[in-house]
């Protein structure tokens, strides 16, 4: 599809979404549900609010220590993969999304309607983070490759990989 389109379709699902009425009369909050999945989902002011669906743990390359641990929101669909933290405003250094695909491939994410910078985590099949875009610039159209094929992709906050000694080889482990 044809950029141009892709934009129109993306301003049309996004105008269509402000104009739904959810019979909550607090401007701050609302409550919608997913018909994918079924599951409650608060939005806010700041975009859609976090909803923790497991934990993520880092270990180190050599296996013997955990670097972080976080708590993670879920993308396992094409629509919660498409959506991802676009609207969001902030988000806490212990939140991530981990983005849950079918295959494993070469990926590449952008920034579009995303204000907060990001670090991007290419994980493959095995669980190891095959590489790191850190720092994405908020609201961007360029693509951020993966460079390598991934099945994962985690997004955390901008300057977490530098903070925690994230590296390449590192492995994740998520409940």
């Amino acid at each position: 599809m044809q950029l141009h389109l892709k934009c129109i379709l993306i301003a049309t699902l996004y105008t269509a979404g402000c104009h739904e009425n959810t019979g909550n009369s607090n401007n701050n909050t609302a409550e919608t549900s997913s018909a994918v999945d079924n599951v409650q989902t608060e939005t806010t002011s700041n975009g859609s609010a976090f909803k923790k669906e497991g934990t993520l743990a880092f270990i180190a390359k050599n296996g013997a220590d955990t670097l972080r641990k976080i708590d993670i929101q879920l993308a396992k669909t094409d629509q919660q993969r498409e959506d991802g933290l676009m609207f969001r405003k902030s988000m806490t250094d212990d939140q991530g999304m981990l983005f849950i695909f079918p295959d494993l491939e070469e990926r590449s994410f952008w920034m579009k309607n995303t204000y907060i910078s990001l670090d991007i985590i290419y994980i493959n099949d095995k669980m190891e983070i095959v590489s790191i875009q850190k720092y994405a610039t908020p609201l961007s159209e360029q693509g951020l490759p993966s460079f390598k094929k991934a099945q994962y992709v985690l997004e955390v906050n901008a300057g977490f990989s530098d903070k925690y000694h994230i590296s390449y080889g590192d492995k994740i482990q998520y409940e």
